[in-house]
Parts: structure tokens; C-alpha cells; sequence
């Protein structure tokens, strides 16, 4: 059975079973050409992307009045927190939005259960729409990859309330750092459900190599460009 994106939902169900690669996870966390891999990947990208950063810094403050990053904690390497950082897309009463939606539309409310997103939502504004289908609501995570908070690849940064989904295969997230990019996102990104997810992030930590990095950001290329499975 495939997926809509066409992606074998089966394709990463061994790896939910059998005991972790002890030595594979330590290979994943303390890779030092990983880390360089991150520096010389988003220093010249950051630099190449400071004027867009700039002009998307000034049409949210003319478009949309309120705090141009949204800033929320998630859950890191080891288990520690971070400030993970985006361009806000949301409207500033986005919560109470999202709790009325969820109260009173049913079919929202189990499309959110399943995948934790909304392919229409009312909590995003105009230019958030923009954004989020282009995927420039990432550029400030660059910050975050300096910082070593994150990788350019990696399983996307998750919440402490989304840490029950992945049960005893959390130590898996927490191996490496959450990454801009991760392999959920080129294959099948918003069209994949939270349990496909997990099992990705799940399969990338036990096969990783830097050579997987280079193939993920070279998938991620088209995706992003051509907005597939984006909204």
C-alpha cells in the first residue's frame, strides 16, 4: 500500500521493531563532520538569504503588525530545550482560534489528531500563507543551526506535548539535533501522518551518514521550489 505521495507506507516499518543500534546512535550524535556539514552549508546560504530575510522582516511589519518571530521552546539533542525561531505566520490570537475550530468542526478536529496540522486554517494570515507555501517561515532556523541547536537535517523540532507520539522511540529524536530539513519532508512532508513521521525520523537516525544529509538536501530542493505538499 502507497501513501498519496507515493511513498510505501511500509517502507520504514522495520525499524519500529528490535532493539536500538547503540553504536549507530553514537554515530549520529557525535559525528564531527556532521556539525561542519551544518556550518558550511548555512553560513554562505545565510548570507546569500540576508536580503529576502530583510524584506520579509519589513513586509510583515507593514502587512501584519505584531512580532515578526514567532518563538516557541522545543525539545533538542539530549533531551534539552531550545528557542527554535520562524517568521510568524499566525494571527496573534492563533490559540484561541485553534481551540473554537477544534470545538465546533469535527472533521478539523480529527484531520489536527492525525496529522497535528490543518491544510485550512484560520489561524494563519495572508502573508503566513505566502510563507509557509514557499517555506521562508524557516530562514530564521539558519540562527538556530549557527547556534548549534539544530541541523540543517535532522527530525523537525517537536514540542514537549508531541513527545507521547513517539513513546519508547523518543531516544531516537533526541540522538541528533532537529534539523531545517528532515526525511519526512521529502517524502510526502504534510501528506504523511504522525505515526509515518515518526517512523522516518526513526529510519534516518539509524541509517545516517553524512551522504544521506547531501541526498535529503538535494531532495529538499525541488520540494521546496515547486511547494509540493506545502501549506
Amino acid at each position: 500500500m502507497k501513501n498519496g505521495s507515493g511513498v510505501e507506507a511500509g517502507r520504514f516499518a522495520s525499524n519500529w521493531s528490535g532493539a536500538a543500534s547503540s553504536r549507530q546512535l553514537l554515530k549520529a550524535q557525535n559525528s564531527p563532520y556532521k556539525r561542519a556539514f551544518d556550518l558550511l552549508l548555512a553560513i554562505p546560504v545565510a548570507i546569500f538569504v540576508a536580503p529576502f530575510f530583510l524584506m520579509i522582516i519589513a513586509l510583515l511589519k507593514i502587512l501584519d503588525p505584531g512580532p515578526v518571530l514567532f518563538v516557541q521552546r522545543r525539545c533538542g539533542h539530549n533531551g534539552r530545550t531550545f528557542e527554535c525561531y520562524k517568521f510568524r505566520t499566525m494571527r496573534i490570537d492563533a490559540q484561541e482560534r485553534l481551540d473554537q475550530l477544534l470545538v465546533n468542526d469535527p472533521v478539523a478536529a480529527a484531520e489536527w489528531a492525525t496529522f497535528q496540522k490543518l491544510r485550512n486554517d484560520p489561524r494563519v494570515t495572508l502573508i503566513g500563507k505566502i510563507l509557509r507555501k514557499s517555506s521562508l517561515d524557516e530562514l530564521p532556523q539558519l540562527f538556530n543551526v549557527l547556534r548549534g541547536d539544530m541541523s540543517v537535517v535532522g527530525p523537525r523540532p517537536i514540542t514537549s506535548g508531541e513527545i507521547h507520539r513517539y513513546g519508547s522511540l523518543f531516544h531516537y529524536y533526541t540522538a541528533v539535533r532537529p534539523g531545517v530539513v528532515g526525511l519526512w519532508q521529502v517524502n510526502g512532508r504534510n501528506s504523511l501522518t504522525y505515526e509515518q513521521r515518526v517512523a522516518m525520523d526513526v529510519d534516518y537516525v539509524e541509517t545516517w551518514s553524512i551522504w544521506k544529509d547531501v541526498q535529503i538536501v538535494a531532495k529538499a530542493l525541488p520540494v521546496v521550489l515547486f511547494a509540493k505538499d506545502a501549506y
